[in-house]
């Protein structure tokens, strides 16, 4: 339970979006429901954090409100442009509240042009899962998970590209 409130008080404090009252519902005359979602539960999202073949997963557990989370997803896709032919696969785990999907996360995906695979997390038992990504995630966001067949690492914090960089070649050698 000590995760749950973590969690809620993390979120709300540290990551406020400052426009969150404006609805952007339209994108170039086209409705936003053209953006499809793939949206999970726990279970189902397991198959992205446990894949045992020849690539390194670069797992980032994201949401639109979080100002930090936004800064450095310019970078998890650079990653996913300059490394994808190396080996490396990024998915962004959104951690966006549903009544917020047609509203923010879905223009937020087209306006950015998000290249890398997008998956939507929508689990409520954050005391359950929380722990499973990581046993010493806070559940604060943004966080990062890097792994392959032979190594696994958790970052709770925000990266620059260099320093993602540096972290993803450590999983290359």
């Amino acid at each position: 339970m000590k995760h749950l409130y973590l969690l809620v008080i993390v979120l709300i404090l540290s990551c406020q979006d400052k426009k969150s009252d404006k609805k952007n519902i339209a994108i170039n005359d086209e409705p936003v429901a053209t953006t499809e979602l793939e949206i999970y539960d726990y279970s189902g999202l397991e198959q992205f954090l446990t894949r045992k073949d020849e690539k390194t997963y670069v797992v980032n557990f994201w949401a639109t409100w979080c100002a930090p989370c936004v800064k450095e997803m310019p970078y998890f896709e650079k990653l996913n442009a300059d490394y994808n032919s190396k080996g490396v696969e990024v998915i962004l785990v959104s951690l966006d509240f549903p009544k917020q999907y047609d509203s923010k996360l879905k223009p937020f995906i087209k306006n950015k042009n998000l290249q890398s695979k997008v998956v939507v997390l929508d689990d409520p038992d954050a005391n359950s899962w929380i722990p499973k990504i990581s046993e010493d995630w806070s559940g604060s966001i943004p966080a990062t998970l890097i792994y392959n067949k032979e190594k696994r690492q958790f970052y709770e914090q925000s990266f620059n590209f260099d320093e993602l960089e540096t972290e993803v070649k450590q999983f290359l050698k």
